[in-house]
């Protein structure tokens, strides 16, 4: 008798980028260790690792939760190379949270080239008053198909949302992985 074969894991890692407060350990907590943290604590930097399954894969999943940018912040080579794809973040009810995502898109196309990036774009906090919302899906939705991007609304109180994101984030990086692998190949005469 043969035995089942393990499925191989798969090592992905991930760097949430956006403004501050915008809930990016909110997200990452709530997806790694199933908690919504009750107090705001600034982030200077924390890696989160979780092992799960996606359909017939495990995946064992870095996820780098970041100090929030601004437009002056600088974006580490550490958040370029090796990584597999991004989470990129804003408030729906804060403006400048989502201008400062589009600025952290356009630094990453800045040092990574003009190539295809796996990043799916989180308008968060859509458990606050709808009178607090101040960006509106659709141009959530506009913004990341300008990119060639995956685009969630979400809430951090909410673990199905969280896992969401990072499932998303997998089948990102899974996808731009296989257009890879799917090009023809060029052939010098």
């Amino acid at each position: 008798m043969s035995r089942p074969v393990a499925p191989t894991v798969k090592h992905r890692k991930v760097v949430m980028l956006g403004y501050p407060s915008v809930g990016k350990s909110s997200l990452a907590l709530q997806f790694v260790k199933g908690d919504f943290p009750k107090d705001y604590e600034p982030t200077i930097e924390n890696t989160w690792s979780k092992t799960f399954r996606l359909g017939n894969d495990e995946f064992e999943l870095d996820v780098v939760d970041t100090a929030g940018q601004d437009e002056y912040s600088l974006i580490p080579q550490s958040f370029i190379f090796g990584i597999h794809g991004y989470i990129v973040v804003y408030s729906v009810a804060c403006s400048r949270s989502f201008q400062i995502a589009t600025g952290l898109h356009r630094t990453l196309v800045d040092k990574r080239g003009k190539c295809l990036m796996p990043i799916v774009l989180v308008g968060n906090k859509t458990d606050l008053p709808p009178q607090s919302h101040v960006v509106r899906a659709e141009d959530g939705k506009r913004l990341a198909d300008s990119w060639g991007a995956a685009f969630i609304e979400a809430s951090a109180k909410d673990p199905e949302n969280s896992k969401q994101i990072f499932t998303k984030i997998i089948e990102e990086i899974d996808r731009v992985e296989r257009s890879f692998s799917d090009e023809k190949k060029c052939s010098l005469m």
